[in-house]
């Protein structure tokens, strides 16, 4: 530099602190401040661009007066300046003593994320953990290791990342349901409880394993404030908008849809946490909304459980965040014009051209220890110029390949640091290795349409308004070891699923020993399991009837339930709505129960037989809505005069039944339950099928008694008889047309609760001879819920976390701790529709036995007949033998003897 440079230089400094002393005076202290190179530097070039290119060319001993003249100038300025940065110091220092300046300690970061003892989170978090690095995120970061302890015995990850060790929940400690999400929550809340970290912080990210940092996550550069966290979009969480936040939190308004990143104050996740976790557990029991119109689960599985549990204990809390949809991005979508995301989620597969990638693909994956090894190379980036000519779509294209090729680049780095030998030179891996590269993928800022929050819409209460607040509700319904009830469970609880009834629901099953030996239907349903009572073991008598007040007995005494109200049904059933005590007017004391006007004997000297009160006898059954508390005090009474009237047999020859409820409190409702086949009341919208009845459309008729004794569930692809189309319907009768409608809709929810039965259940394509995929006992550990549909989850029974044992009086031992998740449905490599079997008649079934009997006595017979004689004729024959056999040795002996003798 020649010495004319050399001044200026000094001519540009001097201006910097010019520059410098200004923005103090004006209160612009930004990062001016804290790079006055940057500013020498600008200043220099802009006085040698001044001075150098012109005049020291045109006019040298000007510009040497200039010289002259600036040197005085400046020491004045220097002073001044040195004077102004000194008290400007001072007072900033007195300043920070009182307030903290945003965005310079003491405000403290730390990120954390959660993973299980799996190779599938292991490479994952090398993927992370690079990516946190190569962002130059702020503070440390946890990893949340949830373990059992035979897992941490084989665990070879320990170092992938700063860890802090959690129990393992996702086989729950109390109810045995298997779902790892929630050691999300679990983690939090024991990394608050147990961690030091916890105690020196002030903002807290939270991520996910699958997930590529961009670019510095910065709470207060997002607009984080305490009490409003800054999440990322999920449009996906339905549940926000309908009857399952109203059912899980006092402040459904206050739900937001958001997960996936979370940016948040310490107070905040110590107040939010443990409801968070409280949460997670009260929605993942609430199995009767797993359907997608109430969660927008597409796996209708419960898998986004934990993502609810949030939201709704976020507005529990009172939180609301700031909502936005362009900090995060999944690879493959394409980011809005101007947003730099600075998050990749790679949670759904993604694709470049012919290449693609999915998680899922690598469940098992190895390859955080298989040296040398790496995920498919991607394109490169010259190739994408040539694939897509829009602009912002070939930038979807270069955050595809940014995502892998990161993975790629931290695994490449984990390797070589724990002395895996240096791979073979390959084209792709010295392209992970260049300055094009790590161009590429250097931190990214945000820009101000990455800035931008979501418009948040707050449903405000009006004033005066009484809060709605609906109790809780349980569904029972009673059945056999039989498939004739099998194939009635699968289509009553799939229509509970899609009916949108709250609550959970139980069945009731009443077996011998012997039958629940071999009974294979244990799936089917949530199940309490009952001693049969269908011999009865005082009377003898054989009444199956008895066995749905002896089991809502049994039920009502073993389970405890935290439901107000318990709906009881039929299992041949189908739901095609809610049925719930507020709808109906059910109270306390007061059942609610639908109208059965067969019941003639509430009308004759039956009911004054059996009953005190023989003008409160009500015609009703099928349905009933009734109080916990009326349950617990009418079941026994129920029980005991079935008992009273099934023994009443001088009145069986009457054609009249007994009332089974002696109270008078029972309001029928005829709005809840129809017979398919009945014409139907114009405007009311049943809410229940009850096909306990022959109905007929046309010529297709259906009578369940006829399938009494075939096994639909466990027949692969079996269904009954598709009714006829409803376009082929007869529209001149408008009352027989709904007719019609309601009876091929009642068919087609049964055939099609089959069919789902018949997919959960893996059995083989029709189409192909393939054998049956067996079922996994346990899904998949799964992080979020854009992954393969699951296996089907064990169904619980809903009181195992408070009665592990069910105490019978015929000794039926520990039947509740049988593992639903190991015990499925036989699967036949069959494919067929059944065709109803001929009715059968008993008088003949049995003289068919014994004619059967007499043909095999007389075959047996004959058979030892046969054998006697045939023994006999061998024994004669054998003795022939010997004495022709020794004449035979004699003669042959003499022949012998004169052959030697010639």
């Amino acid at each position: 530099m020649s010495w004319a440079e050399k001044s200026f230089s000094w001519i540009g400094l001097g201006l910097g602190f010019v520059e410098i002393s200004q923005a103090i005076s004006m209160g612009q202290l930004g990062p001016k401040l804290l790079e006055p190179e940057l500013c020498a530097t600008k200043l220099v070039s802009e006085a040698r661009s001044l001075f150098l290119d012109n005049l020291f060319r045109e006019n040298p001993f000007q510009f040497f007066g200039y010289v002259t003249m600036a040197t005085r100038k400046l020491l004045s300025v220097l002073i001044t300046a040195a004077a102004v940065v000194v008290v400007a110091a001072l007072s900033m220092s007195a300043a920070a003593a009182q307030e903290p300046v945003v965005g310079t300690a003491p405000f403290r970061i730390h990120t954390l994320f959660s993973v299980e003892c799996q190779n599938y989170f292991d490479w994952q978090t090398v993927g992370l953990m690079h990516s946190f690095r190569k962002a130059q995120q702020p503070g440390p970061i946890t990893r949340l290791l949830s373990c059992t302890e035979e897992q941490k015995k084989k665990y070879k990850g320990m170092d992938l990342a700063p860890t802090l060790d959690v129990p393992s929940m996702s086989r729950h400690p109390k109810t045995g349901d298997w779902y790892p999400a929630i050691n999300k929550p679990a983690g939090v809340v024991h990394w608050l409880k147990h961690s030091k970290d916890a105690e020196n912080v002030d903002w807290v990210v939270i991520l996910d394993a699958d997930q590529i940092i961009r670019g510095p996550i910065i709470p207060w550069e997002l607009g984080a404030e305490k009490g409003k966290p800054v999440a990322a979009y999920y449009g996906y969480l339905v549940g926000c908008d309908n009857i399952l936040a109203k059912l899980h939190t006092k402040h459904p308004e206050f739900c937001d849809k958001v997960g996936g990143l979370l940016v948040m104050h310490i107070d905040d996740l110590r107040a939010l946490a443990p409801m968070w976790l409280s949460k997670t557990e009260e929605v993942r029991e609430d199995r009767a909304h797993y359907a997608t119109n109430y969660t927008g689960d597409i796996y209708e599985a419960g898998w986004i459980s934990e993502m609810y549990g949030y939201s709704f204990g976020a507005a529990e809390v009172g939180l609301r965040h700031k909502i936005s949809d362009n900090l995060m991005i999944y690879p493959g979508y394409v980011p809005r014009e101007g947003v730099e995301p600075i998050l990749m989620h790679y949670g759904l597969p993604f694709s470049v051209g012919n290449w693609s990638f999915s998680k899922l693909d690598h469940h098992e994956d190895n390859i955080v220890y298989d040296c040398g090894r790496l995920f498919p190379e991607p394109p490169y980036p010259r190739e994408l110029k040539e694939m897509e000519s829009d602009p912002n779509k070939r930038r979807a294209l270069y955050l595809n390949i940014e995502c892998i090729n990161t993975l790629n680049e931290g695994l490449l780095l984990h390797h070589a640091a724990h002395g895996c030998p240096k791979p073979k030179w390959s084209k792709y891996l010295s392209f992970l290795r260049s300055k094009t590269f790590a161009e590429l993928t250097q931190p990214k800022k945000l820009t101000p349409e990455s800035r931008q929050m979501m418009e948040v819409k707050v449903e405000k209460q009006d004033v005066g308004e009484p809060e709605k607040w609906h109790p809780k509700i349980h569904t029972i319904f009673s059945t056999e070891c039989t498939p004739y009830f099998d194939w009635q469970t699968v289509g009553l609880v799939h229509s509970f699923y899609q009916s949108g009834q709250p609550g959970g629901i139980t069945r009731l099953l009443s077996c011998t020993e012997e039958d629940l030996k071999q009974y294979k239907g244990h799936d089917l349903a949530p199940t309490h399991y009952v001693p049969s009572m269908s011999r009865h073991p005082l009377t003898g008598d054989w009444y199956p009837a008895i066995n749905k007040p002896a089991a809502v007995v049994h039920w009502v005494n073993h389970v405890r339930t935290d439901a107000e109200y318990v709906v009881i049904l039929d299992a041949d059933m189908i739901m095609r709505g809610p049925i719930t005590p507020w709808e109906f007017n059910a109270a306390k004391g007061r059942p609610v129960s639908t109208p059965y006007d067969y019941l003639i004997g509430c009308d004759n000297e039956l009911a004054k037989i059996h009953t005190r009160h023989p003008e409160a006898c009500n015609k009703v059954g099928g349905v009933i809505i009734m109080h916990i508390r009326d349950l617990k005090r009418f079941a026994l009474l129920w029980l005991h005069k079935t008992e009273e009237v099934r023994a009443d047999m001088g009145h069986w020859s009457k054609d009249i039944t007994g009332d089974v409820y002696e109270a008078g409190w029972i309001s029928e409702i005829n709005e809840i339950l129809i017979y398919p086949g009945y014409v139907p009341v114009p405007g009311v919208n049943y809410r229940v099928f009850h096909y306990g009845l022959e109905f007929r459309v046309g010529n297709w008729s259906f009578d369940k008694a006829k399938w009494r004794h075939m096994d639909v569930v466990n027949k692969c692809w079996a269904k009954f008889p598709d009714p006829p189309d409803p376009s082929t319907l007869d529209r001149s009768n408008a009352e027989t047309l709904q007719r019609d409608l309601l009876s091929i809709e009642c068919m087609n929810s049964l055939n099609q609760a089959i069919t789902r039965h018949h997919e959960i259940a893996k059995c083989p394509d029709p189409n192909s001879l393939s054998p049956p995929v067996k079922v996994s006992p346990n899904p998949p550990s799964l992080s979020t819920p854009t992954q393969k549909t699951p296996d089907r989850p064990s169904l619980p029974s809903p009181d195992r976390e408070t009665d592990s044992k069910i105490v019978t009086s015929r000794k039926f031992g520990e039947i509740d701790e049988i593992d639903d998740s190991v015990i499925k449905p036989e699967v036949k490599n069959e494919s067929q529709e059944l065709s109803p079997p001929a009715e059968t008649n008993q008088t003949f079934s049995s003289m068919r036995f014994w004619i059967i009997g007499l043909w095999v006595f007389s075959i047996v017979g004959f058979v030892a007949v046969m054998v006697m004689m045939i023994s006999r004729r061998k024994g004669l024959r054998k003795r022939g033998k010997t004495f022709k056999t020794k004449r035979r040795t004699s003669y042959m002996g003499s022949w012998d003897r004169n052959a030697e003798i010639s």
